[in-house]
């Protein structure tokens, strides 16, 4: 169950894995550390990913595929060309990516699978970000990506996140992420928070308060009343794709 689990999501916290699994923590330990001693997961940030390397972003690109296309369509119509935009890691700022193509707008990204996605375009303008790069995200992260966030001034960013909780905080499993995610909000005008339904309430050990020029969410489906009366509460508007 644990392993069928993680290759629908990629990562899961303890906690997440024994609330699927109908079993206590403590049990859920003793199994990953058996399933890592075998190499079919890895522990890692108070959970587990699969063992293959780039496991974890390679198995949630499917995950509700086209919930993350309607987002992604949504978010550019947001985007004016000759804007510059900041897409953060993650599949639904991928599909974002995707459909900037052929504008002609400033993408600046930490995401390899964005790179990947833009190299060819000669229309984009293409900045990537520095930093120790993560075999398992497929992304760049740590002091030189911040530093480098912070010299310069987008009119838009947009955010992925692993969950949202019930405070409208965002999560995320990759603590090397959170201080990337809040320099992204520091220098970017108009901040965009991209989650499919699945992220309601969702996980993640690390933690981003919500940054006060965070517009608004874009996702697939209604949003949980409580995290809904979040949202309202702080002036963030909430778009269904």
């Amino acid at each position: 169950m644990i392993l069928e689990h993680l290759r629908k999501v990629g990562v899961a916290t303890v906690n997440e894995l024994a609330s699927v699994t109908g079993s206590s923590v403590a049990t859920i330990r003793r199994d990953l550390q058996e399933l890592d001693r075998s190499g079919a997961i890895r522990r890692a940030h108070g959970g587990a990913v699969l063992g293959e390397q780039d496991a974890p972003f390679a198995s949630v690109v499917p995950v509700n595929r086209d919930a993350k296309r309607r987002i992604a369509a949504r978010a550019a119509q947001l985007i004016a060309d000759g804007e510059s935009v900041i897409l953060d890691i993650g599949t639904t700022t991928l599909q974002l990516a995707r459909l900037l193509i052929d504008r002609p707008v400033t993408v600046i990204t930490a995401n390899l699978a964005i790179y990947e996605a833009l190299r060819e375009s000669r229309t984009a303008h293409l900045v990537m970000l520095p930093g120790d790069y993560d075999p398992v995200y497929r992304s760049v992260s740590g002091p030189l990506t911040t530093e480098c966030l912070r010299m310069i001034r987008a009119d838009h960013a947009f955010l992925g996140v692993s969950g949202v909780s019930d405070t409208g905080d965002l999560r995320d499993t990759t603590m090397a992420q959170v201080p990337v995610k809040q320099a992204i909000a520091e220098v970017s005008l108009d901040l965009t928070v991209l989650a499919d339904r699945s992220k309601f309430p969702g996980t993640g050990l690390g933690r981003v308060r919500l940054p006060p020029n965070v517009a608004r969410f874009i996702t697939d489906a209604e949003v949980p009343g409580p995290i809904a009366g979040a949202l309202a509460a702080q002036q963030v508007e909430v778009l269904v794709a």
